[in-house]
């Protein structure tokens, strides 16, 4: 077999590829074998047939098809191999010559990875910024703990204020009809939350317990459900009871209680110690992602359409999974966010060029350097995560292999460590 490789404009190549006469004919006879272990031809039994006959009765076309279905997919893969392209999408196949006792001749042309023009990448000089911690963060945590073990008394008397959780039954109406899926009956709603209609929550501050009332709101003009978007409608409220935070002092006792601290001063230390290092860890990943940035902002390289279109559906596949864990799939999503598909598509177009740019970057920049991961390496990080998973290394390995993951979770390494290598090389 030969190839011959022709580059054309915007990362497309076409593969000539040549499968010798006698491979081909080898092949057809065995299609041909095979059609005559299925076919009834008057005079034979199953399978004894000629193939001159077999071919008069299924077609030579069919003989040609059958057998060229066999040999392009490993024929196509060996071409790939020989010619060191690497395709990131189906080839679209024409083929040329297709004859007995010839050579079988078809073109395959594919758009394949593009090549990185890099710029600057060593020597970018990037700062970090410094780690620190304010003050008010120690007290908003302070507070959020206050918040957290703070006991929820129910009014016996008094005005609903800010922060206070109100019990209410209320139906909505518009233009004096009730609306679908405006009622609801004991319903707890924090007043401040801002999770209602805009300005429903203010008219409920200052209400008593057992006290009705009117009010009358605004539905925004894109409102998720267009049947209320821009509308005006009124609620009859009714207010069953109003629930308030009662909160502890910030004194010792109140360390000793929410924590395994015996004063206030320990407490506020201790949250102080783990906000800086939670800052450092927010600092260090800034600081790295902004050495990657600006390695690629210094590349050049055309992205095919192709490979765009691959990250969108990996984002689009990553979106499904995590609306999963809250309960809720694609549609829903597009019906309460008030898009589409094809939105929502155009939407992470911007964020998945910029991904393959990266990871095309990256790569580049692995190659140029000779960054690679040894075996050694592979599997002490196999072994690192046999341990978070509580399994065997072999088995963990096992299992990347037979799931076809092994050669990505190596791609991953590499890429760590191309960006260890920009980190050290920063300066």
């Amino acid at each position: 077999m030969s190839v011959k490789v022709e580059k054309l404009e915007k990362n497309v190549v076409v593969l000539e590829v040549t499968v010798e006469g006698a491979k081909f004919a080898q092949e057809v006879n065995r299609v041909a074998k095979t059609f005559a272990n299925r076919v009834n031809i008057p005079g034979f039994r199953k399978g004894k047939a000629p193939r001159a006959l077999v071919e008069k009765h299924v077609g030579k076309e069919t003989l040609y098809n059958e057998a060229l279905d066999h040999l392009l997919g490993p024929t196509y893969a060996e071409a790939v191999k020989e010619s060191g392209i690497t395709p990131v999408d189906r080839p679209e196949v024409d083929v040329v010559q297709v004859e007995d006792g010839k050579e079988l001749i078809y073109k395959a042309k594919v758009t394949v990875t593009p090549e990185v023009e890099l710029g600057a990448y060593k020597g970018l000089q990037v700062e970090k910024e410094a780690a620190v911690v304010d003050e008010s963060a120690v007290e908003a945590e302070l507070k959020r703990r206050q918040d957290q073990y703070a006991k929820v008394i129910t009014l016996e008397g008094g005005k609903a204020e800010e922060g206070d959780t109100v019990n209410i039954d209320y139906e909505g109406f518009i233009g004096g009809v009730p609306f679908e899926g405006g009622k609801a009956e004991g319903h707890d709603l924090v007043l401040g939350s801002d999770s209602f209609v805009p300005g429903f929550e203010k008219q409920l501050v200052g209400a008593e317990t057992g006290q009705e009332i009117e009010v009358n709101v605004h539905f925004p003009e894109e409102y998720r459900s267009k049947e209320l978007a821009g509308k005006e409608a009124l609620f009859k409220v009714k207010v069953n009871n109003i629930k308030r935070k009662q909160v502890s002092p910030l004194d010792d006792e109140f360390a000793k209680d929410v924590s395994e601290f015996g004063s206030l001063d320990e407490l506020k230390a201790d949250i102080r110690r783990k906000l800086l290092e939670g800052e450092e860890r927010r600092v260090e990943t800034a600081y790295r992602n902004a050495i990657v940035a600006k390695a690629v902002e210094n590349a050049s390289v055309e992205i095919p359409d192709v490979m765009i279109q691959a990250q969108v559906d990996h984002m689009v596949e990553d979106l499904a999974h995590n609306l999963e864990y809250q309960g809720i799939n694609l549609e829903q999503y597009y019906q309460y966010s008030g898009s589409n598909e094809q939105e929502m598509r155009e939407r992470f177009r911007p964020q998945a060029a910029e991904n393959v740019k990266s990871e095309l970057t990256l790569e580049a920049i692995g190659k140029a350097e000779g960054i690679s991961i040894s075996d050694d390496e592979l599997n002490e990080k196999l072994v690192q995560l046999a341990e978070q998973y509580h399994q065997p290394a072999d088995a963990l390995r096992a299992n990347l292999e037979a799931n076809g993951g092994l050669e990505g979770f190596k791609a991953n390494l590499t890429m760590d460590k191309v960006v260890e290598f920009l980190v050290e090389n920063n300066a």
